[in-house]
């Protein structure tokens, strides 16, 4: 079940470097919100945030709250683990794992989870995770084949397979198309468009045209200078941000006159 993401007075750290300061907004269920903002503002930070991939960076902490579905995620008493089962990332450049076979791939995340599968429930996994990243067609009579064998639009949807195997609830994705072709960008977000209807989906993306179509809100975050922390500069429904931003510095942005 897609859940919302509720976060409050976000100050993220790197030791003792203040990467990303005082972030508040609200994640809806079952939508798509979209970061944008110049490189090094923070976007990926905030994103890898809302799943506790951020602490696995040696000295890296986070302060105020993330809270999906009224638990908050850095409470002493949560399993980074069990979040990061709850709420999937896919991440900026394809990851199948090398030595393992599409159907294998697929599976990865579930066998990490210790669950011994049987057969035929692994078989029913396989299926529905391939069907929802719309590459079933493609690949379902080379399931043991390996992963780095598909195009690199395949890998991604291969990847996102992945991620949905365990059925999160919440999708993170770290310019999911910064690596592929025109074709390949517009079939992940066709795919983007269809997994929000079982998923709340937060994706990081350079492309402003990109933000437009396939998102429901937007978040613009930027610098007040170089070496200070990234902050939420704007966060608005996507139509508005990109019509009548309440920002001069996010109009600034999406005209392209800067980033």
């Amino acid at each position: 079940m897609a859940k919302s993401i509720d976060v409050s007075d976000l100050d993220i750290f790197y030791g003792d470097f203040l990467a990303v300061e005082g972030v508040n907004l609200t994640v809806k269920s079952k939508s798509v919100t979209a970061f944008i903002g110049p490189s090094g503002c923070g976007k990926s930070t905030m994103l890898r945030s809302l799943n506790r991939m951020h602490e696995v960076t040696p000295g890296a902490r986070v302060e105020g709250k993330v809270v999906v579905d009224g638990q908050s995620l850095y409470d002493p008493s949560v399993d980074p683990v069990a979040v990061r089962r709850q709420i999937g990332m896919v991440f900026q450049r394809p990851n199948p794992f090398p030595t393992m076979s599409i159907y294998d791939n697929v599976l990865a995340g579930n066998r990490l989870n210790a669950k011994r599968l049987k057969k035929a429930e692994a078989d029913t996994i396989v299926e529905r995770s391939l069907i929802q990243a719309n590459l079933w067609k493609e690949v379902k009579d080379r399931l043991d084949k390996p992963g780095m064998g598909l195009s690199g639009g395949q890998q991604q949807r291969l990847c996102i397979a992945r991620a949905i195997a365990v059925e999160p609830e919440v999708l993170l994705m770290d310019e999911p198309c910064s690596a592929l072709d025109p074709i390949s960008t517009s079939a992940i977000e066709d795919l983007i468009h269809e997994l929000k209807s079982d998923y709340t989906i937060v994706i990081v993306t350079h492309n402003m045209q990109q933000a437009a179509r396939v998102s429901d809100d937007t978040a613009f975050f930027n610098l007040k200078a170089a070496g200070q922390p990234g902050h939420l500069v704007e966060f608005n429904p996507t139509r508005k941000m990109f019509s009548t931003p309440d920002e001069p510095s996010t109009e600034a942005y999406i005209s392209g006159r800067f980033g």
